[in-house]
């Protein structure tokens, strides 16, 4: 007589936390402030003002925006406040910084507010992940957030699980 196979893995009720899980899966836009410049070099205030006037900003109607530059100029701060400000009045979410900075800052967010208590006294394992925006610094923010509430928490798979920290 055969016995049934049994899932130990679901019986031991951990919980498992996939890092990828709180990448952005939203469209990012990009604004690069070099078509605001005066032959893509510097800022002439005047010329600058009038290009954030006559500029569309409706095609960034409550999408998320990275805002950069695209070419070597200095660029003082207030162009970029100016800018946000157009953006801000359109609903968008700005962020500073190319499209792949403004994912991990996006990620980091998310990472940030992952609610706790939902795990308070729990077994957790931290799936390994390489598809995130600096691991070293997502598993470290992990694992603050995680240590004064579970009980105890792995990272890997639950076959081949490295033991990080158990509640005593």
């Amino acid at each position: 007589m055969e016995l049934p196979i049994e899932n130990k893995v679901e019986k031991a009720n951990i919980k498992q936390i996939d890092l990828s899980d709180y990448l952005t899966r939203e469209v990012i836009f990009d604004f690069d402030m070099k078509n605001g410049l005066w032959q893509e070099m510097i800022i002439k205030e005047k010329e600058f003002r009038a290009f954030i006037k006559t500029f569309d900003w409706s095609q960034y109607e409550n999408k998320i925006v990275s805002v950069y530059c695209s070419v070597d100029a200095i660029i003082p701060a207030w162009a970029f406040m100016l800018v946000s400000t157009q953006l801000n009045t359109v609903g968008a979410k700005v962020y500073s910084g190319n499209i792949e900075a403004t994912k991990s800052a996006i990620f980091f967010e998310n990472l940030n507010q992952i609610d706790t208590n939902t795990l308070t006294n729990q077994r957790v394992m931290v799936k390994g992940c390489s598809d995130i925006p600096d691991p070293t610094k997502a598993y470290i923010i992990l694992t603050n957030l995680l240590v004064p509430k579970v009980k105890s928490l792995m990272f890997g798979e639950p076959c081949s699980a490295v033991p990080v920290f158990k509640r005593r």
